[in-house]
């Protein structure tokens, strides 16, 4: 039998197991409440959708600069001059397929194998297994309620010698934010112990309290990954964007010369448009609010009272451990149950997620608020 690299048996997403199950069910006639997936139950904004329709008829559709149109990297960056007040040079933006693109230039140009990068559990699984699968070491920091899901300066001084760090704010699976303080005490450490800071900023414009603080306002060391499937509801557009300090911006561009070519000109032409698009957008957020509304309400009358704080993106983060302590089994009892699908917590935390679950709040208002009915018989059976 010839081989297999090491790198290709990372462990696999689960919630991808979780959506083909769904479908299934669907396909063999059942009802599905699609609160797996993060995604927007919204397509793009009609500007978007107007722009990329002028671009097929209009367009040759070929290669861009690896680092992306320069009309879309300004773009971004009066974004940065217009919503946080901060300068950031379109040079120092790279325009990428998606954000996960962004995180495989990013770790790559930053750091060597064998280099150890923190990342808080419960996290986004990718992080932890692209870092795995270019061998670089994942350092998992068991975070909890008492630091609202979020790293610390304490964390990282009791993990011992790190490259880097990755932090999330909106993060995924919790949906805490780090507040400006905490965000620049991080950055402060970072900085002092030649830390790279990685900051996830993909669900930035989806917040339900305080502004939301970017790492740039703190730092310009830090590269921030953005996207443009959240937000703007454009996941299969697969576009998304980076920001780097100077020092990396040739790196990522060979990098991206090589690995990528370009990203999808078609998604750039069109996600120019997109900034235009704030007040649609922001009736996406109204809703989300008023889905988060009733999972926070409703959650807690069907028996699920111990919740991560839901301060942004649009996920609910629930201990289960009244009743189940294997939260895959679980999910696959509600979902053959009940026709309610969501995500095990095992997806974010290998060592403590058998006890929790996530649920997304991305879809219709009555989507959510018809799961919220299953869910308490189910649990009350």
């Amino acid at each position: 039998m010839l081989k297999i690299a090491r790198r290709g048996l990372v462990p696999p997403f689960i919630v991808m197991d979780i959506l083909r199950r769904a479908n299934e069910r669907a396909a063999a006639g059942g009802d599905v409440l699609h609160l797996e997936v993060g995604q927007p139950s919204t397509g793009a904004p009609a500007a978007v959708l107007a722009a990329a329709h002028e671009a097929l008829d209009g367009e040759t559709l070929g290669y861009t600069e690896a680092l992306g149109l320069p009309a879309l990297r300004e773009t971004i960056a009066r974004h940065y001059r217009d919503y946080y007040a901060i300068s950031v040079p379109p040079g120092r933006i790279a325009v990428t397929t998606g954000s996960s693109a962004g995180f495989i230039l990013a770790f790559l140009a930053a750091f060597e194998p064998g280099d150890r990068v923190a990342l808080a559990a419960p996290g986004y699984p990718a992080y932890r297994n692209i870092l795995a699968a270019l061998g670089i070491e994942p350092v998992e920091l068991a975070v909890g309620a008492e630091s609202r899901f979020q790293p610390t300066v304490a964390d990282l001084e009791a993990a011992g010698p790190l490259a880097g760090l990755i932090v999330a704010s909106p993060a995924n699976p919790t949906g805490t934010v780090l507040s400006r303080e905490a965000l620049g005490l991080i950055a402060q450490h970072c900085r002092a112990n030649g830390i790279r800071l990685i900051s996830d900023e993909i669900y930035h414009g989806i917040g339900y309290g305080p502004a939301i603080t970017s790492a740039l306002v703190l730092t310009h060391e830090a590269v921030v990954i953005n996207s443009f499937s959240k937000y703007f509801s454009m996941t299969g557009w697969r576009i998304g964007w980076m920001v780097m300090p100077e020092e990396l911006v040739r790196p990522v561009e060979c990098l991206a010369q090589n690995l990528f070519i370009s990203p999808p000109s078609l998604a750039q032409l069109a996600a120019v448009a997109a900034f235009g698009c704030r007040a649609e957008l922001d009736r996406n957020v109204a809703r989300y609010a008023e889905n988060r509304a009733i999972l926070l309400q409703g959650l807690p009358e069907a028996g699920l009272d111990s919740l991560a704080p839901a301060d942004g993106a649009f996920y609910v983060y629930a201990d289960v451990g009244r009743f189940t302590n294997d939260s895959e089994a679980f999910c696959r009892r509600l979902l053959a149950e009940t026709g309610v699908a969501i995500t095990p917590g095992v997806d974010f935390d290998r060592e403590r997620g058998h006890r929790l679950v996530r649920l997304s709040f991305a879809g219709s208002t009555e989507t959510v608020a018809r799961a919220v009915d299953r869910i308490g018989p189910f649990l009350r059976r």
